[in-house]
C-alpha cells in the first residue's frame, strides 16, 4: 500500500503539470476569443462553470487522496497532493545532508519575532550570584509542602538535599551551591514557596562515588541518580511531572533546539561542554526499555556534538514554533496515549546528569539568555539552577523596574518574578517586557502600531523579518469562546484543541482523553493562546484538565 502511495506521489506531479498545461490553454482561448469580435456572456458563464466543476473535483481528489495516505501509513514527509506545496515553487530553508528518512517537515506554526536577542557573549556570573533558591512551586506532581531536610542557619554543599517529596522520599531536591540557608519561604495555606540559600565565594561540592556504568545495573544506576539530586531533571508525559524511578519508560525524549521568541541557542549552551552532554544521553540509554530520540533542527547548522550524538536516534524537523517543544516531537516520532510513560529532558539538563559521572559532582550550572528589548544589554550568562534575577540584570535595565514586567521563560509559557525574585528550576531565559497599562482607542479599528499577530488585518504580514517591541497589553478582555478555526493554524498536531479545551472546561473525561490531552503541556498550547480571539487562558485551561485526569489514574 505504501509503495502504490509513492507511485502516486510521482502521477500527482504529472496531474500538476497537466493542471497548469490546461489553464495555460484555457487563457490562450480566453486571450484569443477577447481579441476577437468580443466574448459573449453565455460563453464566459460556460467557462465559469467548467472552472468551478473542475476545481470541484480536483479539491475532492485532494482530500480523498491525503485521507487515504494517512489511513494507509504512507510516508508523511512526502507530499501526496494534487497541488505543489510551498517548496515546489520555492525551494526549502533545510539544511544539506539532513537525511530525509527521519525528516519531519511541519507546515503550520508561526514565529514572534521580537527585540532584544541575546548576542553571542556569555559572561560567567558564577562568582557574582549572592542568593539561590529552589522553588517547590516548579514542581507538578509533588506535596505543596514537601519534608523540608534543613533549618534557616544550616550550611549546606552544592548537591546536599533541601527537600524531598513525602510521597516519593528518594527523589531528592538539592541544593545548586554551597553556602548558608537563610530562608525558608511560605504562600498560601503554608506552601513552602523557596528554600533560599547565600552562596559561599568559592563553591563548594558533595563528594560523588564514581560509578561505572557498563557494568551497573539499571536498579542500582536510579538510586544513584536520585540520592545525588538529578533526578528532578527529568520530566514525565503524559501530565508533565516529575518522573517516577518505579516507572520504566517507554522511551526519552530531548529537545536539542527552542524555537520560543528570542529562545537561547543550543551553540552558546553546549560550548565546552560536549562530554558531559554525550554521558549524560549514555546513562538515559540505561534507563529505558526503548530509545532516546533527540529532535533536531533542520534548518540551522548544527554543532557536530548533537549530529554525532551517541546512545540516541536522530529525528530533523524544519518548521517554525513549536516545533523546537518536545511535545509536538513525540507526536511526529511516536506518539503517546495515557496508558504510555515517556520522560522528557533539554540539553542542559542531559549535562547536568553527563556532568555527574565526568566531573563527579552535582554541577548545577546554568548558560542564561537575557532577552528583552528593555535590557541595555542582551547576552548570555553562565550562573546557578535558581540564581537571583537582580544578580543578573543589575545596572541592565533601561526602564524603571516599575514599568516593565520580569518573566523566567519566554514570553508564552514563562512566569513572572519581581526584581529579586529567582530563576525557575528548568528555565534557561529571563525576558523583560514593557507594562501594557495603558488603553488603546479603536486599536482594532486603526491598527498603525506594529504588533506581532498572525491576523492580516495588521501590514506586519507583509514583513516577515520584522523585529517587534512587545508589551503585556493583551488589547481586549476574554470574550465568547467561539470557534475559529485559529488553533489548527499554529499548532502543528493532529489535535483539535479547541474542542479539547470546551471538553475540559464540562470535565467530560472521556472525550478528554479521545482528543488527545495525553499529548499536550502548557507550552504545546502557548502558541494557540497567543492566537485566540476569545483571549481564553488556554494554558491554565489544559493544566486543569490534566490534573483531573491525573486524580482519576
Amino acid at each position: 500500500m505504501i509503495k502504490s502511495f509513492q507511485r502516486m506521489n510521482l502521477k500527482s506531479i504529472k496531474i500538476k503539470s497537466a493542471m497548469v498545461f490546461c489553464l495555460i490553454l484555457m487563457a490562450e482561448s480566453l486571450s484569443a476569443q477577447t481579441s476577437g469580435s468580443g466574448l459573449s456572456i453565455p460563453t464566459v458563464l460556460l467557462w465559469v462553470l467548467a472552472a468551478v466543476i473542475v476545481l470541484a473535483a480536483l479539491f475532492m481528489g485532494e482530500s480523498i487522496l491525503k485521507l487515504e495516505a494517512n489511513n494507509s501509513g504512507a510516508d508523511k514527509k512526502r507530499n501526496y497532493s494534487l497541488f505543489p506545496n510551498r517548496f515546489d515553487f520555492f525551494g526549502s530553508k533545510i539544511k544539506p545532508g539532513v537525511p530525509t528518512g527521519n525528516l519531519h517537515v511541519l507546515s503550520k506554526g508561526h514565529d514572534i519575532k521580537l527585540e532584544g536577542g541575546a548576542e553571542r557573549v556569555l559572561l560567567d556570573f558564577t562568582s557574582k550570584g549572592s542568593t539561590y533558591a529552589i522553588k517547590p512551586t516548579d514542581f507538578h506532581g509533588i506535596a505543596p509542602i514537601p519534608k523540608v531536610q534543613v533549618e534557616v542557619g544550616d550550611n549546606v554543599l552544592a548537591g546536599d538535599a533541601l527537600f524531598y517529596d513525602k510521597a516519593n522520599p528518594n527523589v531528592k531536591f538539592c541544593s545548586p551551591v554551597s553556602g548558608e540557608v537563610i530562608a525558608i519561604n511560605r504562600g498560601a495555606k503554608r506552601a513552602i514557596t523557596e528554600v533560599v540559600v547565600l552562596a559561599d565565594k568559592e563553591i563548594n561540592y558533595r563528594s560523588v562515588n564514581k560509578v561505572d556504568l557498563s557494568s551497573i545495573d539499571q536498579e542500582s544506576l536510579l538510586t544513584f541518580l536520585q540520592e545525588n539530586g538529578v533526578f528532578p531533571l527529568i520530566k514525565r508525559r503524559p501530565f508533565q511531572l516529575v518522573a517516577n524511578p518505579a516507572e520504566t519508560p517507554r522511551d526519552i525524549f530531548v529537545s536539542t533546539f527552542d524555537t520560543a521568541p528570542l529562545a537561547p541557542d543550543t551553540d552558546m549552551v553546549l560550548n565546552g561542554r560536549t562530554t558531559a552532554f554525550h554521558k549524560g544521553l549514555e546513562v538515559l540509554s540505561k534507563l529505558t526499555s526503548g530509545k532516546v530520540h533527540l529532535g533536531i533542527d533542520a534548518m540551522s547548522n548544527q554543532l557536530d556534538a548533537i549530529n554525532n550524538a551517541p546512545f540516541s536516534e536522530k529525528h530533523w524537523f524544519a518548521g517554525k514554533h513549536p516545533a523546537g517543544n518536545v511535545g509536538v516531537q513525540i507526536h511526529h516520532i511516536a506518539p503517546i496515549s495515557m496508558n504510555d510513560v515517556v520522560w522528557t529532558l533539554g540539553v542542559q539538563e542531559v549535562i547536568t546528569i553527563g556532568a555527574l559521572f565526568t566531573e563527579g559532582r552535582y554541577n548545577a550550572e546554568r548558560v542564561v539568555a537575557i532577552t528583552g528589548a528593555e535590557f541595555n544589554k542582551n547576552h548570555y550568562v553562565k550562573t546557578y539552577q535558581g540564581a537571583c534575577l537582580s544578580d543578573l540584570i543589575k545596572e541592565n535595565v533601561s526602564e524603571e523596574v516599575e514599568n516593565v514586567r520580569f518573566v523566567s521563560g519566554d514570553v508564552l509559557t514563562g512566569s513572572e518574578i519581581a526584581a529579586n525574585g529567582y530563576l525557575g528550576f528548568y528555565d534557561d531565559q529571563i525576558t523583560v517586557l514593557k507594562e501594557g497599562n495603558y488603553n488603546e482607542m479603536f486599536g482594532w479599528l486603526l491598527p498603525l502600531a506594529p504588533r506581532p499577530s498572525i491576523s492580516r488585518t495588521f501590514p506586519g504580514f507583509l514583513m516577515p523579518n520584522y523585529e517587534y517591541t512587545a508589551d503585556t497589553n493583551t488589547h481586549g478582555e476574554r470574550r465568547a469562546f467561539v470557534v475559529t478555526g485559529q488553533y489548527e493554524q499554529v499548532l502543528p498536531m493532529d489535535i483539535y484543541p479547541q474542542h479539547l479545551m470546551k471538553a475540559i472546561l464540562t470535565n467530560d473525561y472521556e472525550r478528554m482523553e479521545g482528543l488527545g490531552l495525553a499529548e499536550l503541556v502548557e507550552e504545546d498550547v502557548a502558541l494557540c493562546e497567543f492566537v485566540c480571539t476569545s483571549k481564553q487562558p488556554l494554558q491554565q485551561i489544559l493544566r486543569e484538565g490534566l490534573d483531573m485526569m491525573h486524580e482519576q489514574m
